[in-house]
């Protein structure tokens, strides 16, 4: 068995997922697992037991090592088994977030050559299975399964030991706001090395229940579920976010560190506030990534869910969990900042002529780790994502500052040039987010025949509120100091901002909107 020395303080762990069930099994075995919002509940060794016997079903279908096999599901237990039994017959597999529909599905299984396809027969509304085997129908070879709770089950007795592991056991697929999704490849052991990232900053404990609301399918989940099995904590998992009914969850299983995204805070926030009592109080920090934290936000979720407010973490679906904030850090570490960057993690900050900025100077943020892919599924993209040294452009800007904390200040790309200045569309998002009234907002940059671009703030106003005008927003950012010229100049109001599985805004799709 493979080991990753893991630093100052987290104990060895073993270096593969299915090494992962194995040892926590043995040494916690009736400890909780998980708890779902049926309050259905899984032990360490019952979990095991359940991917043995899934592994055992799916090597009955032919499933075996280096199998690509490419799944669409629900945040369920059954999801998380199923992850782990293909773990333990070393397939190679290709988590897919629900929101994908029949083009992406079809694109994806084509480029990564799936041979086993599992989806839901109907999800939300949205016909799974049929797309499914309308996918089969055009790729040769591919094989549908259709998975409502429950799994190929068999004796797992005379399976074979576990296989080595193969060069990538995972392709995780960009969220879906381009045309064309990217497959970055991931090993076990450059995932583990992102979860300890995690373990070293949050510190987890088998007495913690974390909130794993982020979707198993997205790297952010797997990383849960090893985060569990490397520290014995519990997670509190559900396929719908629904805020009333996930608030209640959390809060009857002591949820300790909540989390997911700035959208779920606020989500949570507004159940508070109906409430004379806290919701949750055992809670220590509320974990995010994925999507701009307001400093406003921060104060909100202290004060009024409780802990130490928003802890935030950063990483990519290429490069997963570089940095985390830690409970125990400075206020303005945990405010303003994304943490420092994990054991083994090489970052630097590079000025536009390519030379190497000073600390606390603001350049593109480039990364070297243990968990950085290993490359692209389409291998001609590698050439533009790696800079001569095997550093990665991240695309976004961002300084490193005195404590050595990751600050990131916007994406190279996320610019509106309005008559050839540069305005960050972050920096007016930080301010808008502070407007009363609104509940949801963004921000964009519009084609314009006289200055290039021209700013657009898209917002969803609070329920029962009418929605401030635009003359309104102008005079609160300007009372915020923003500079008038990076003003908005016009103004959009929707039910809904697009968001992706994490949680981002899909800001394209804002953008064909209202270019229109």
């Amino acid at each position: 068995m493979s080991s990753v020395q893991i630093e100052r303080g987290i104990p060895d762990t073993a270096g593969d997922l299915w090494a992962l069930v194995q040892q926590r099994a043995t040494q916690t075995p009736d400890a909780l697992l998980v708890v779902d919002e049926r309050r259905r509940r899984m032990t360490f060794a019952q979990f095991r037991d359940a991917v043995e016997r899934t592994a055992a079903g799916l090597a009955a279908r032919g499933v075996a090592t280096g199998t690509v096999v490419s799944w669409q599901l629900p945040s369920r237990i059954e999801t998380m088994v199923l992850t782990a039994a293909l773990g333990r017959l070393g397939a190679v597999q290709n988590p897919l977030i629900m929101m994908l529909r029949e083009p992406e599905v079809e694109f994806i299984c084509r480029q990564v050559g799936t041979r086993l396809l599992i989806v839901p027969e109907e999800f939300r509304g949205y016909g799974h299975g049929a797309m499914a085997h309308a996918v089969a129908t055009r790729i040769d070879g591919l094989e549908v399964m259709v998975a409502d709770g429950s799994l190929p089950d068999a004796d797992p007795a005379g399976m074979r030991e576990a296989p080595q592991e193969p060069p990538v056991r995972w392709v995780f697929y960009t969220s879906g706001t381009t045309s064309e999704p990217k497959g970055a490849k991931h090993t076990d052991a450059g995932l583990i090395a992102a979860a300890i990232t995690y373990c070293e900053a949050i510190a987890p404990t088998p007495q913690d229940r974390i909130a794993g609301l982020a979707p198993i399918a997205h790297v952010g989940g797997i990383l849960h579920l090893m985060v569990a099995l490397m520290t014995g904590a519990a997670l509190i998992i559900t396929d719908i976010f629904e805020p009333e009914a996930t608030a209640r969850l959390l809060s009857e299983q002591g949820v300790t560190l909540g989390g997911n995204g700035t959208p779920f805070a606020l989500a949570l926030l507004r159940e508070q506030r109906k409430l004379d009592h806290r919701l949750f109080p055992r809670l220590e920090a509320f974990l995010i990534g994925g999507a701009p934290r307001p400093v406003s936000v921060h104060h909100a979720v202290r004060d009024e869910l409780g802990g130490v407010g928003l802890v935030s973490g950063y990483g990519l679906t290429e490069c997963p969990f570089i940095a985390w904030g830690s409970p125990r850090g400075s206020e303005n570490s945990i405010a303003i900042t994304e943490g420092r960057p994990g054991p083994g993690t090489d970052l630097r900050v590079v000025r536009e002529d390519g030379s190497i900025a000073e600390p606390g100077e603001r350049g593109e943020l480039r990364v070297r780790a243990r968990q950085l892919m290993v490359g692209y599924v389409a291998p001609e993209l590698d050439a533009e994502a790696f800079d001569a040294d095997g550093y990665f452009h991240t695309g976004d800007q961002a300084f490193i500052d005195a404590e050595g904390c990751v600050n990131i200040v916007g994406r190279l790309k996320d610019v509106i040039i309005r008559n050839m200045e540069n305005i960050s569309a972050r920096e007016v998002e930080d301010h808008l987010a502070a407007v009363v009234g609104l509940r949801d907002a963004t921000v964009i940059g519009l084609p314009d025949p006289d200055t290039g671009e021209r700013v657009c703030a898209v917002v969803v106003p609070d329920d029962n509120v009418s929605a401030p005008t635009l003359d309104e927003v102008g005079g609160y950012l300007l009372d915020r100091g923003l500079n008038k010229r990076k003003l908005p100049v016009q103004l959009e109001v929707v039910d809904e901002l697009p968001r992706n599985a994490m949680g981002k805004v899909v800001k394209a799709a804002l953008v064909r909107r209202f270019s229109e």
